[in-house]
């Protein structure tokens, strides 16, 4: 591919599926490294913090520094340092948090600044997201920590944070703020660190309107993997038109 120097993947639906690595995801790392390649790994995951993703990675075969890793909670976290704010009220599921905890982000009070949204699983009650909308009303602002609308889980496609995050702006009539993929914030903390511009830069991806569209909106390009959450059917629907599209990140080689 001309002129590209480093790559963005994703991790879910490209380097694993349903918690099995996709054959020849690593052997296409060590393709990268043996060419020169800059890479990281952005991911909208959410429900897992930084090093459990690295320590899960691992376990899968797969050898990548926690370092090159990025999710949104990353994002959120240098927003609130920028915004100089850190009482936020914190819906999302698993061990997330421990991203926030460890720069002493998300100490709760009675005013909160902040409403983090991610993908709270079980954790999306009535009760949960009635205090979300009670904080959002008195005030705070909302940070999606992605608006994906379904991912690939062990037991099939399942519904994400973005009807979730989309239902409490239809209530509160206020508008949240994406801190993880398709924003152009998160993309650029992962080119920043490579030392890349974006049209140096190409985004390896199984979501269409997030990992695709997101790129090409920023002047990246985007290559499409038929695997995890893939449906052709909404590659036509939305009309975004990826620069390559091809079976699995195996094919890498055939493209570089």
């Amino acid at each position: 591919m001309k002129d590209i120097r480093g790559f963005l993947i994703d991790l879910d639906g490209v380097l694993y599926v349903g918690g099995k690595a996709i054959k020849g995801a690593q052997e296409s790392i060590d393709l990268l490294k043996d060419r020169k390649y800059a890479f990281r790994f952005v991911s909208n995951t959410t429900r897992t913090c930084r090093n459990t993703i690295a320590g899960q990675l691992s376990s899968l075969g797969f050898d990548i520094p926690v370092e090159y890793i990025f999710t949104p909670p990353l994002a959120a976290v240098a927003w609130l340092k920028n915004a100089g704010k850190h009482r936020c009220y914190l819906l999302t599921t698993g061990d997330v948090y421990r991203d926030f905890e460890h720069e002493g982000f998300c100490n709760p009070g009675t005013i909160i600044d902040f409403v983090i949204i991610g993908d709270a699983g079980d954790r999306l009650t009535y009760d949960n997201l009635n205090t979300a909308f009670r904080h959002v009303m008195n005030g705070a602002e909302m940070i999606a920590l992605e608006k994906d609308r379904y991912w690939m889980a062990p037991g099939g496609l399942s519904l994400s944070a973005g009807p979730f995050v989309q239902a409490l702006e239809f209530a509160t009539g206020k508008t949240a703020t994406i801190v993880g993929k398709p924003s152009k914030t998160f993309f650029d903390l992962a080119l920043q660190d490579m030392g890349l511009r974006a049209d140096q830069a190409a985004m390896i991806g199984d979501d269409i309107l997030t990992d695709i569209g997101g790129a090409l909106s920023i002047g990246m390009q985007g290559i499409l993997v038929r695997t995890g959450k893939y449906r052709k059917d909404a590659v036509v629907n939305t009309g975004v038109k990826p620069s390559r599209v091809i079976d699995s990140i195996a094919q890498l080689r055939d493209i570089l």
